[in-house]
């Protein structure tokens, strides 16, 4: 497939594994679960809708390209297809180009943009972005790969990424379960702690129904108990936290900004107005009712 306009990419990406679902798939990427990959697979959710990021990052690819091959003197190509691993069908790679008129051969280079804000996390590649490039080596067979990363508009980075058998072994046992064992047979994963897990289930199962069901085996009693073992801890550990707070505005006392090593602690004196809905609705009852905006979601507890 060649010439691919975004939404037949979009398309195409749902008959297979891509590099960007790779790190969601083995549960390493923050912003994305496996329940999230599967439902795009089977057609239940559409993908994320394109954001500014999103169409900033494929406007600087160019950029961050050209600038690579400037820095490294190796020439790169673009590659307007979809690749297919030869033995396993469903891994595809969408590459960003591909280094060509090298002595070692072709390789991957995987073009990044980044938030200044995430500076910090660039002394190496984050792992997400270690499984997407493998999942890369391993469709094409390339023996080593580059990734280049501007972030900021400001700080350009690039980093070689050499072929790990291991990992590429591992990621296809991954990937080859999650495919079969789910996309194929239609059993959703387990959901896992990602943000969008929550969110998902939440639109999955918006509304409840009035009705009551019976949970009455060995896994849910265990995830029970569990529940209730982490609310503890997690009770405890905000005990601790506040303890350690309160022994921090101790040593401040009137001050407003302590300075510790690499950190900044401030404890400042915050002036603000908020509506008062109460006097209001007893002031202006008819108007109060006018302006309230029904809401609905599905609130979870236990007792």
């Amino acid at each position: 497939m060649t010439r691919m306009t975004r939404e037949e990419w979009l398309e195409a990406r749902c008959k297979g594994i891509g590099g960007s679902d790779a790190a969601a798939v083995c549960g390493l990427n923050p912003y994305k679960s496996p329940l999230e990959v599967y439902l795009e697979k089977i057609g239940e959710i559409d993908p994320p809708e394109d954001n500014e990021a999103m169409y900033w990052g494929r406007k600087l690819e160019d950029i961050v390209a050209q600038e690579f091959s400037e820095r490294t003197g190796l020439k790169v190509r673009r590659v307007n297809s979809i690749l297919k691993h030869k033995e396993v069908p469903f891994m595809l790679a969408n590459l960003d180009r591909v280094i060509v008129g090298n002595d070692e051969g072709p390789g991957v280079l995987e073009c990044k943009t980044s938030s200044a804000y995430s500076l910090k996390n660039w002394e190496e590649v984050p792992p997400m972005y270690q499984l997407q490039v493998h999942h890369y080596l391993a469709v094409t067979g390339y023996k080593y790969a580059y990734l280049a990363v501007l972030i900021g508009g400001r700080v350009f980075k690039y980093f070689r990424i050499d072929r790990d058998e291991e990992i590429i072994a591992d990621l296809i046992k991954v990937e080859s379960d999650f495919w079969h064992n789910h996309v194929l047979a239609g059993v959703m994963p387990e959901p896992d702690g990602n943000k969008t897990s929550t969110e998902l289930l939440s639109k999955l199962y918006p509304e409840s129904n009035a009705k009551t069901i019976v949970l009455e085996d060995d896994e849910a009693k265990a995830l029970l108990e569990r529940y209730f073992e982490l609310a503890q801890q997690e009770k405890e550990l905000k005990a601790q936290k506040d303890e350690v707070t309160n022994k921090l505005k101790a040593l401040m006392q009137d001050n407003e900004l302590a300075l510790c090593g690499e950190h900044k602690i401030f404890w400042k004196s915050v002036t603000s107005k908020r509506f008062d809905a109460k006097a209001f609705q007893k002031d202006n009852p008819e108007l109060y009712q006018k302006y309230l905006k029904p809401s609905s979601y599905r609130r979870f507890q236990i007792k």
